[in-house]
């Protein structure tokens, strides 16, 4: 963990401007499982807070747009989002200093008030799929520039840039490239057209917390205006999502037809970027999926 003396001096000094007044960490408690960055838990005459620190190789602004991600959704009003404190950089390193959250027990009905939760944030829209910045999803960068449609944001925001990536990474072939193409010159007729729902962008199974209210918080989002079965796509992709979710959520916010079938169509964006990060497995499962479609 790169956290010194100096650089506890400067969050002492930062946390100082926020707050116009004197504010010290006592210590900071080291969080383990994060993928991409260091976590740590800052205890402070003012109480606790969590802090995310990344060596920023992949960009310098990772931490500025996962905060407005994180504001973006919480002035939806419809889940618990962790406060975005500040953002910096201090020598080698960024960081993000947001609020902590207190582990909680669930609640009884956490699955349905959690489902109803998530149709309430895919009710707020905007004209264009999209966003006014673009962010990361992992590691990698996640271009929201506006489309009017969603196949359009879809093939050339999300699907082709990963698929160009993974081939000059040599991790796909020319055929791969070209099934994607195609792929991706069908999703007119294979995805029914919405109204672009507001989403968190990530949603596996690790991306929420039950807090000390017994209810969800959402966090480390790659937040945009989307097709809202994006977020329910990957919350199938990696599992951990009880089926009383989809229900609460299917009455408030009822799906189109075919939903079910169109799950892999949705995952794929998620499986080409975790075969760039992660590479195994995953380029079999993104053949499939465009051999499916071929």
């Amino acid at each position: 963990m790169l956290f010194n003396q100096n650089f506890q001096q400067h969050l002492n000094e930062c946390f100082t401007r926020f707050f116009d007044e004197p504010v010290l960490i006592n210590h900071a408690d080291a969080v383990p499982g994060g993928d991409i960055s260091q976590t740590c838990i800052l205890h402070t005459n003012k109480g606790k807070y969590f802090i995310k620190i990344n060596a920023a190789l992949f960009g310098l602004d990772f931490f500025e747009k996962e905060a407005k991600g994180l504001v973006t959704l919480a002035n939806a009003g419809a889940l618990k989002v962790p406060r975005p404190l500040f953002d910096g950089k201090f020598h080698q390193q960024i960081y993000l200093v947001m609020e902590y959250l207190e582990a909680g027990q669930m609640v009884p009905d956490f699955w349905e008030v959690f489902g109803r939760s998530m149709a309430t944030l895919h009710q707020h829209t905007r004209p264009m799929f999209g966003l006014d910045f673009d962010n990361y999803i992992g590691k990698l960068h996640q271009a929201n520039a506006d489309k009017q449609t969603w196949h359009e944001f879809y093939a050339n925001q999300r699907i082709m840039p990963l698929i160009y990536k993974a081939e000059k990474n040599k991790m796909l072939d020319s055929a791969n490239v070209a099934l994607a193409e195609q792929f991706c010159a069908r999703l007119s007729s294979l995805i029914p057209e919405e109204n672009p729902a507001l989403l968190h962008g990530d949603l596996w199974k690790g991306n929420f917390v039950v807090h000390e209210t017994g209810h969800a918080a959402i966090f480390d989002p790659s937040a945009y205006y989307g097709h809202r079965e994006m977020d329910l796509a990957i919350t199938r992709l990696f599992g951990g999502y009880d089926e009383k979710f989809y229900q609460a959520y299917e009455e408030a916010f009822p799906l189109q037809p075919g939903h079910h079938d169109r799950l892999d169509i949705f995952q794929l964006y998620h499986l080409i970027a975790h075969l760039l990060l992660f590479g195994g497995h995953y380029r079999d499962q993104v053949v499939a999926i465009l051999k499916k479609y071929d």
